[in-house]
């Protein structure tokens, strides 16, 4: 997708003094704290930290999925916690596309079923369509009408990602996606992962700890203790 240069400009997503607190018996425990950054147009950013030092939190409040105690996060100029769930909700289904450790399909529903539904909620009338050539994308053609429990784990990511980029969204955000997955399988699925991400100019912001993965993104944040200690260029 071509971005004209005043596009590439403007901050798809923004943490503005992002801060997030819980309580801690008597006490308050702080998982992240004033976290500020902007992702452009077009970029890919790897967030990178240990364990429990609020990576995963930070993705989810950058979704709007969790509630920050202090800052907000704009999306596309948009601040998300000016808005209620069912406006929130509705931004994600048009700008944010996302992809989890746990793959996160719906049993009930067959491949094909799973990549027709954010297509359905967003009134594609070709959603079955849309669906079949984005799974033959990802090379599961073949595996229309199977349900997620008859799929190898690097299938499921595949269908995942065939969901995530469907509704072509402006960002999308990918939490540990070969968390997972075995080494062979989980590069394959990066590598997938990366050439949508190229092919369809999306924006990408993605959780990792793997500094191999970290490397093929232009640049990375580091979380250390719910602080951001570091923005690093990286190769791409």
């Amino acid at each position: 997708m071509d971005r004209n240069i005043d596009e590439t400009l403007v901050p798809v997503i923004e943490a503005v003094d992002l801060g997030k607190e819980v309580p801690n018996g008597d006490d308050r425990l702080v998982i992240l704290h004033e976290i500020r950054f902007a992702v452009r147009a077009g970029e890919a950013v790897a967030v990178l930290g240990a364990s429990g030092s609020g990576k995963s939190t930070l993705l989810g409040l950058l979704a709007g999925l969790d509630t920050p105690s202090a800052g907000t996060v704009r999306i596309e100029g948009e601040d998300l916690f000016a808005m209620d769930e069912d406006r929130r909700a509705a931004l994600r289904g048009r700008l944010v596309g996302f992809v989890f450790q746990s793959f996160q399909l719906l049993p009930a529903l067959t491949a094909l079923e799973n990549v027709m539904l954010p297509l359905e909620l967003a009134g594609k009338p070709a959603a079955r369509q849309e669906a079949t050539q984005w799974l033959a994308r990802v090379g599961l053609r073949a595996r229309l009408g199977h349900y997620p429990k008859h799929l190898s784990g690097g299938e499921q990511q595949r269908v995942a990602l065939a969901r995530a980029f469907a509704t072509r969204p402006r960002l999308l955000l990918a939490d540990e996606p070969t968390g997972n997955l075995d080494a062979a399988t989980g590069a394959s699925i990066i590598d997938l992962m990366f050439s949508l991400n190229r092919e369809e100019g999306t924006t990408l912001v993605l959780v990792t700890h793997d500094e191999a993965i970290a490397q093929r993104c232009d640049r990375s944040l580091r979380i250390a203790g719910g602080r951001l200690v570091g923005s690093d260029p990286l190769a791409a």
